[in-house]
């Protein structure tokens, strides 16, 4: 049921939907007589394609010819404005209110798991959400675990924890791991030929010439990723300086490369291959290659195999079943008041029955087609 979405996306998850831009404030659904504006859907369908894996692979859902994935974006958009607007008017029903304390009690529980302030603050910046949005999304996620709560205030006790806990204990089995740091150097070839064409210097410049920068900047690149290589090899101590300055895993760079410990299946095959094939205290001899560019790579530890004990994993356990209740709860509450709301969709355009009837013309007309970016077509 979609209204598990509305639980299970707490916080980070939740600012998917923010953005900013100029709102058509013409009125496309009404539910229990609040506005839904025509200018919140298109607002919420763009952000949603924005940060959607298919735009990440430089698919255009906006082409006509991707018009399945489209509807299918617009239909799980008006499901979810919906149930937001049923929601907020539950929460003003039973005057459910968040304190400022208890807000910032909240955000910094979220930022500790981030890592840093740091990260959170970048996390927002590569998603283009402003401050303001997100503590806007955060505070209507800490209202909706209030609303739970009142529904269902019972709690998961250590017996339900050690129970999962003994049902499950292959989950709290862990693999042979190894912690490492490292440096990249990004070799997208699409960034990159972005940043060239961007360059008022080069636009006159032919597509075959604009080829050849990209190959000449991914050259260059390795010749960089090769100098740190000999650098640190020459003085391990600097690595953490150089990775700072250097690497584009802005992540990482912020704690001088360091990516914690991590199993081999947890990074890609030739990161996995050359850290576990180094021994604690050394570099790797080679510049790793893989789909995200080129690796400097120092393991800094090792651990073996083993199982994590239930007091060790206790509060993630108890944390996740009273999410799962917090989620049961908000489900059958957005089913009862689906039923018993007056929805009217003012704009056809927006009313599901009738995006579900083109979504079965898309299927019955053609196998759906996945059509890259203009841009991108040979």
């Amino acid at each position: 049921m979609r209204g598990k979405k509305i639980l299970t996306t707490l916080a980070l998850s939740a600012v998917l939907f923010a953005g900013c831009g100029i709102k058509n404030s013409e009125t496309a659904i009404t539910v229990n007589g609040s506005a839904i504006t025509k200018g919140d859907i298109d607002q919420a369908i763009n952000n949603q394609i924005k940060n959607s894996p298919f735009t990440k692979m430089g698919i255009d859902i906006k082409n006509s010819e991707n018009d399945f994935l489209y509807l299918l974006t617009k239909d799980r958009v008006v499901n979810e404005l919906i149930i937001k607007a049923l929601i907020n008017e539950e929460c003003n029903k039973r005057d459910i209110k968040v304190s400022k304390d208890e807000q910032e009690l909240a955000m910094e529980d979220l930022i500790s798991k981030v890592g840093s302030k740091e990260r959170f603050n970048e996390f927002l910046k590569q998603k283009g959400i402003s401050k303001e949005q997100f503590n806007k999304d955060f505070l209507q996620e800490l209202r909706i675990k209030k609303l739970a709560a009142q529904i269902d205030d019972s709690k998961v006790t250590v017996a339900d924890a050690k129970k999962y806990y003994n049902e499950n204990i292959k989950r709290f089995k862990f693999p042979d791991k190894v912690r490492a740091s490292h440096i990249l150097i990004s070799t997208n070839p699409y960034e990159i030929e972005q940043l060239i064409r961007a360059d008022k210097a080069n636009k006159n410049l032919t597509d075959d010439q604009i080829k050849g920068k990209v190959e000449q900047e991914l050259a260059a690149r390795k010749v960089k990723a090769e100098e740190l290589l000999k650098k640190v090899q020459a003085d391990k101590s600097q690595f953490d300086k150089l990775a700072r300055e250097n690497s584009e895993d802005k992540g990482s760079a912020e704690q001088g490369g360091d990516l914690g410990f991590f199993a081999a299946v947890e990074m890609v095959p030739e990161f996995s291959g050359a850290s576990f094939a180094t021994k604690p205290g050394n570099i790797y001899n080679k510049v790793v290659q893989s789909k995200f560019g080129y690796h400097i790579i120092y393991v800094t530890d090792r651990s073996a195999a083993g199982q994590y004990p239930f007091e060790a994993v206790q509060y993630e356990i108890t944390n996740y079943l009273q999410a799962q209740k917090e989620v049961k709860a908000i489900d059958s509450l957005i089913e009862a008041l689906k039923k018993n709301a007056k929805i009217e969709y003012i704009d056809k355009e927006f009313d599901p029955a009738g995006i579900k009837e083109d979504l079965q013309k898309e299927i019955n007309s053609n196998e759906p087609i996945i059509a890259p970016k203009a841009d991108e077509k040979k």
